[in-house]
C-alpha cells in the first residue's frame, strides 16, 4: 500500500507540475504546435530512443561483468529496463530495484550490487559534464555548468578510489537523512564502487554515457524537427539539453522535474523559440524521452516480480 500512495502522490506532483507549465503558456499556440507533429519522424526518433537504451544497458552489463557478476544477457537486460520503473519516485526505491531483482533472482549480495549503481550515477554525470565542456564552443554557459560539475566529479574519482576519504566523506554526509538509509550498504560496496571506477572502466563507461547523452540530444533534435522548429541546430541542442539536465540533476528531485523543463524552455527561448511553444514542446520530449522508458520499465519490473518484492 505504501508503494501505490507513493506512485499516486508522486504522478499527481507530476501532473501538477506540467499543468502549471501549460497555465503558464498560449494554449491554442501550444496545441497548435502539438497537433502538427509530423508522424514520419516517429521511426527515427524511436530507433534513437532503443539505441540510448542500449548503449546504456551496455555500461551497466559491462559493470556487472567487471565485478563478477555473471548472469544471461536477457535476463540482465530485463532487470537493467526494469529500473526504469521507479526512476520518478523519490526515495531509496528507484534504481536500487535492480539491487533487489539480483537479490531474489541470482542470489547476488546487496553490498555488491549497489555499487554499480552508485557507479552508474557517476558515469551519467561524466556524460553530461564532457557533452557540457564539448558544447560551450557553441553555449558558453554550458562550459561554465561543465566546469563546475566537472570538479564536482574529480573529486568523487578522488574518493572512490581512497577508501579512507570514503569512509570519512559517508560519515560525514550521513547526517543527511537521505544518504543516511545508505551510508552502510555503501561502506560494504566500497570494492565494486573501486573496481567501476578505476581502470578500462573508466574509460569504456565513459565513453557509453557520453555517447547516450549524444544520441538522446540527437533525439530531441529529431522531436523539435517533427513540430517545425528549426531555428535551433544540433550543435546548440547539446548543450542547450545536457545544460538542462545537469541543473535537473543536481536538483535531487524525482527526474529533475520543473528544473529541466523550466531551463531548457529558457533556454530555446534564447534560439527566438517562444516560451509558450517551447515549453508545450519540452514536455512532449520529456514524454518520448523518459516517460516511455517508465511505462515499459513497468511492464519489465512485473515481468521480474518487482512489485511483490518491494511490498
Amino acid at each position: 500500500m505504501k508503494l501505490i500512495n507513493k506512485f499516486v502522490i508522486v504522478l499527481v506532483c507530476f501532473a501538477g507540475a506540467y499543468s502549471a507549465f501549460l497555465f503558464f503558456s498560449d494554449i491554442s499556440i501550444v496545441l497548435d504546435k502539438l497537433l502538427n507533429f509530423k508522424m514520419e519522424f516517429l521511426p527515427i526518433i524511436f530507433s534513437l530512443i532503443f539505441v540510448c537504451w542500449f548503449l546504456i544497458f551496455l555500461r551497466w552489463h559491462f559493470l556487472l561483468k567487471n565485478v563478477e557478476i555473471n548472469i544471461p544477457v536477457k535476463s540482465s537486460f530485463s532487470i537493467f529496463i526494469s529500473g526504469f520503473a521507479l526512476s520518478f519516485i523519490p526515495g531509496e526505491v528507484g534504481d536500487f530495484v535492480k539491487v533487489q531483482i539480483l537479490k531474489n533472482k541470482y542470489d547476488i549480495s546487496r553490498s555488491k550490487s549497489s555499487g554499480i549503481i552508485v557507479s552508474e550515477w557517476i558515469y551519467t554525470g561524466v556524460g553530461l559534464v564532457s557533452l557540457c565542456i564539448f558544447g560551450g564552443l557553441f553555449f558558453e554557459i554550458s562550459l561554465y555548468f561543465g566546469g563546475i560539475f566537472g570538479t564536482v566529479l574529480v573529486i568523487l574519482f578522488i574518493l572512490t578510489n581512497s577508501k579512507k576519504l570514503f569512509v570519512r566523506f559517508l560519515k560525514f554526509t550521513s547526517k543527511i537523512k537521505f544518504i543516511s538509509k545508505f551510508s552502510e550498504s555503501l561502506t560494504d560496496s566500497y570494492d565494486t564502487i573501486k573496481k567501476s571506477t578505476s581502470g578500462k572502466a573508466v574509460i569504456i563507461s565513459s565513453l557509453l554515457s557520453i555517447s547516450f547523452w549524444l544520441i538522446e540530444s540527437v533525439t530531441v533534435f529529431f522531436i523539435m524537427q517533427a513540430y517545425g522548429i528549426n531555428t535551433i541546430q544540433i550543435l546548440d541542442i547539446i548543450p542547450t539539453y545536457c545544460s538542462a539536465i545537469v541543473l535537473g540533476f543536481v536538483s535531487f528531485l524525482p527526474l529533475g522535474t520543473g528544473v529541466v523543463e523550466g531551463s531548457f524552455g529558457v533556454f530555446l527561448e534564447n534560439y527566438g523559440i517562444e516560451l509558450a511553444t517551447s515549453f508545450g514542446v519540452v514536455i512532449i520530449i520529456r514524454l518520448f524521452t523518459r516517460w516511455f522508458g517508465i511505462l515499459v520499465g513497468l511492464f519489465a519490473l512485473k515481468k521480474n516480480g518487482g512489485f511483490d518484492q518491494l511490498q
